[in-house]
């Protein structure tokens, strides 16, 4: 494992980094974060939702600071520890934990479809900021991102009636929420100490706390009645949804335009939702599939939008 790590170790990337690697590094991407909803999906079935997000969390920090620790990096002091404890706060503990509990109520490509609006989140968090403003790209990307969850949602209408649909829509929302608060967080923060340890950190205080939860709460189940199939999914989570997924996406921020590495977040929703499909019979029809193609051209329209206004303020 140290060795596998040590070959996309990030303090090296930029040194050792091609547009070839960082490309196969985004594939890898859009393939291993599209798949996670699949693996957390297996998981929940079988398990209380928030333990399954905790004992990942607890298993992906554990590996990242094996390794950090193995490199002898120093751990966080003082005041760095603020910045940390939101971003696992924020980005993991509610974001993976609310997340995770969402899709034990729906279909996981819906669950992925929902995650992918975030970018709908950043721009609204900046127009009510007075950071930003609407331009024609941006308002015709919000009404095309509109009418696509809206034809997702047509198909959806029966499952309204049934509370714990709802629920999970909730649930899923509040996670998008929290992720796009996280994120607002993160580019404010500039952390003095190694970013990518941080990851670790956060992931391993957040398993701590959802783990916490879930048996503060009596929402858990003795480890030894966790099955087979749920470890699987814990482990793919943690290995690969966790520890290679982050590797491959901070290789690939570094060698890509954040535009290009930004890819994955339209190409996960569609895996999911082909996968889920295949494997666990969810519905996929025409408007499901026409839905998710016209929600994804609206993300991209402001993602894309928002993404060149930044640029250009940055560059004044």
């Amino acid at each position: 494992m140290l060795k596998t790590l040590s070959r996309v170790n990030p303090l090296n990337i930029r040194k050792r980094g091609t547009r070839a690697k960082a490309f196969v590094a985004l594939a890898l991407i859009c393939l291993l974060w599209g798949t996670t909803w699949l693996a957390s999906k297996a998981g929940v079935k079988y398990m209380p939702a928030l333990q399954l997000a905790g004992l990942r969390q607890l298993f992906g920090g554990t590996l990242y600071l094996l390794y950090f620790s193995f490199k002898g990096k120093a751990l966080p002091r003082g005041k760095e520890w603020l910045p940390v404890i939101v971003l696992s706060f924020l980005n993991i503990f509610l974001t993976n934990g609310l997340s995770t509990w969402g899709i034990q109520y729906i279909p996981s490509g819906l669950g992925a479809i929902i995650a992918a609006i975030v970018p709908l989140w950043l721009v609204i968090f900046a127009l009510i900021a007075g950071t930003s403003t609407l331009n024609a790209q941006s308002i015709i990307g919000f009404l095309v991102g509109f009418g696509g969850i809206c034809i997702i949602f047509y198909d959806h209408l029966k499952d309204f009636l049934n509370a714990d649909f709802r629920f999970g829509i909730i649930l899923s929302l509040a996670g998008t929420l929290s992720w796009a608060f996280g994120s607002i967080y993160t580019k404010k923060q500039a952390l003095v100490f190694n970013p990518y340890f941080s990851i670790g950190l956060q992931m391993l205080i957040s398993g701590v706390a959802l783990t916490g939860v879930a048996w503060g709460s009596g929402n858990h189940i003795p480890l030894t009645q966790i099955p087979a199939i749920s470890w699987m999914a814990i482990a793919y989570l943690a290995v690969f949804g966790s520890v290679f997924a982050f590797m491959a996406y901070l290789y690939a921020l570094q060698n890509l335009p954040t535009e290009q590495a930004s890819i994955y977040s339209y190409i996960n929703p569609v895996i999911a939702v082909l996968l889920g499909s295949w494997l666990y019979n969810e519905p996929l029809n025409g408007y499901i599939i026409t839905g998710v193609l016209v929600a994804i051209l609206g993300v991209y329209l402001v993602n894309r939008s928002f993404r060149t206004r930044e640029t250009q303020s940055e560059s004044q």
